[in-house]
């Protein structure tokens, strides 16, 4: 049979039309991958995203301390009323998230006692960790807090605190509070408590009694605190009645 050019034009067009709709393509009914027969497209590239944002894991990063230089060296006193008999020497890393820093260091301080006895409140936070005399504060007897302002909220991942380490001794009672409270009536987190017959008032504590060194004491948090406000209590020690204070330091990053 004989089919004339006009008649064969119109049926290659008719044909291509109809495998084109059947392709998907050329009407806008479906994006190009989707169609009959179709390539199969990637996906555009989505930006990155922080694991903290979906609820993934954070990577942690060992946290720089520079820690004084050891003063006392020996062996305690034998005290059989003490959980703990002997006096560190090394401790693990503190781990954090990136960016991470001392966000104490230079903060405003108040205490419960605003005229130590010896001192000034302001070496709190000064940086001088050293236990030799003029790098400590000394309050009066019986239960004594200082307290820093971190002028804002922040993530709190660890907090490491000196109180006398040029002799061997143990501070009773030592609780350690955070807040976004100044004043410690609401949102009050308790992060320490060794007084374990609630003699201070603020509740049983099951942490340990520890003696004092060079290297502090080292609080580890996970991140979930947020607070602007800390807040430190001891009542007396094994060695004296007084209550002093070598340095704090808080670390912590900008709160989301």
């Amino acid at each position: 049979m004989m089919v004339n050019r006009g008649n064969q034009s119109q049926l290659i067009l008719g044909l291509l039309a109809t495998a084109l709709a059947g392709s998907g393509c050329g009407d806008g009914s479906s994006p190009p991958g989707q169609g009959n027969g179709s390539i199969a497209v990637d996906p555009p590239p989505q930006p990155a995203v922080d694991p903290s944002e979906m609820g993934g894991e954070v990577a942690l990063e060992e946290v720089q301390i520079e820690f004084p230089r050891a003063i006392f060296i020996g062996t305690p006193k034998n005290n059989p009323d003490l959980k703990v008999k002997v006096i560190p020497k090394n401790r693990s890393p503190l781990t954090a998230p990136a960016g991470t820093v001392n966000v104490a260091l230079g903060k405003a301080v108040t205490a419960s006692d605003d005229e130590p006895i010896i001192g000034d409140l302001e070496q709190v936070t000064d940086g001088d960790k050293e236990g030799t005399d003029g790098s400590f504060v000394e309050f009066g007897f019986g239960k004594q807090w200082v307290q820093i302002d971190l002028g804002e909220r922040f993530e709190l991942w660890g907090v490491v605190a000196w109180h006398y380490h040029s002799s061997e001794r143990v501070y009773h009672d030592v609780v350690v509070q955070v807040s976004s409270d100044a004043d410690f009536i609401n949102d009050v987190e308790t992060i320490y408590n060794n007084d374990a017959d609630n003699s201070s008032g603020l509740g049983i504590g099951e942490d340990p009694e520890y003696f004092e060194s060079n290297l502090g004491k080292m609080i580890r948090l996970d991140g979930s605190i947020i607070a602007q406000f800390i807040r430190l209590y001891t009542d007396g020690s094994t060695d004296d009645d007084q209550n002093h204070y070598v340095e704090v330091e808080v670390y912590g990053r900008k709160a989301p």
